[in-house]
């Protein structure tokens, strides 16, 4: 008996065995890529590359499995992996303090990898990520918004051009045929985006940032969405058995 000897139980050995062989590139470990993080290393997989320039805030804990008071200031990419190897202490991981973009895109070869999520946040980055997951044929995963979404029953896996109102998700279709992207797998929210009420404080935060919005959040949007990236790319590779 092991770690994962309920999960064998479903998948069997050899799909096991497949997880544990398989390497999985996460870009983004807040809100969604932290729960994507979560459901693959609790799944067995053998090997995390996990990308991030930004840290721990209080602004975080609401929704976010790595944030906690303790970890406030902290790397995301550090707490993640300190959470990865106490859960599954066999899984090797890389951590890389820094944001993906087609400026950076040379810090990564593609080619490692048996599967790509991408849980950022800025669309430039996003395309990036699988512009360059599909010129080398690798199965990519994307996550549309989440924020400003109450409804975890509404989420979705589906293609990018059969999505609908989500406003990420627009620019997204949009910009992948612009860029002749075929097709590509995604999980979004059919639930129309709730209009923030901002306070004093936020508003004062936007103003002096030039910032748009500031996305409202709740715990039980981001982590469903991405313990839903996470199942399919378990059952995606489980199906690689031979």
């Amino acid at each position: 008996m092991d770690e994962f000897s309920r999960t064998a139980l479903l998948y069997g050995d050899e799909a096991m065995q497949v997880l544990q062989n398989s390497k999985v590139a996460i870009f983004g470990v807040g809100g969604v890529g932290g729960y994507v993080t979560e459901g693959l290393t609790r799944s067995g997989i053998g090997a995390l590359d996990l990308i991030d320039n930004d840290t721990v805030d209080i602004t975080n804990i609401n929704r976010q499995i790595i944030a906690t008071h303790s970890t406030i200031g902290k790397y995301k990419v550090d707490v993640a992996a300190a959470r990865v190897k106490d859960i599954n202490p066999k899984c090797k991981v890389r951590t890389y303090r820094t944001f993906y973009l087609p400026q950076t895109a040379d810090e990564f070869d593609f080619n490692e990898y048996d599967y790509i999520v991408d849980a950022i946040d800025t669309v430039t980055g996003k395309l990036a990520i699988v512009e360059n997951a599909k010129k080398n044929n690798i199965p990519v995963i994307s996550s549309m918004g989440a924020g400003n979404k109450v409804n975890p029953a509404a989420f979705e896996v589906a293609d990018i051009y059969e999505t609908s109102v989500c406003p990420l998700a627009k620019v997204m279709r949009s910009e992948c045929k612009r860029r002749h992207i075929d097709s590509l797998k995604v999980v979004y929210s059919r639930e129309k985006p709730i209009k923030p009420v901002y306070n004093e404080e936020f508003a004062q935060e936007i103003s002096s940032s030039a910032k748009r919005s500031i996305p409202g959040s709740v715990a039980f949007a981001p982590s469903v969405a991405g313990l839903i990236i996470a199942g399919e790319i378990i059952n995606d590779l489980a199906r690689r058995k031979k």
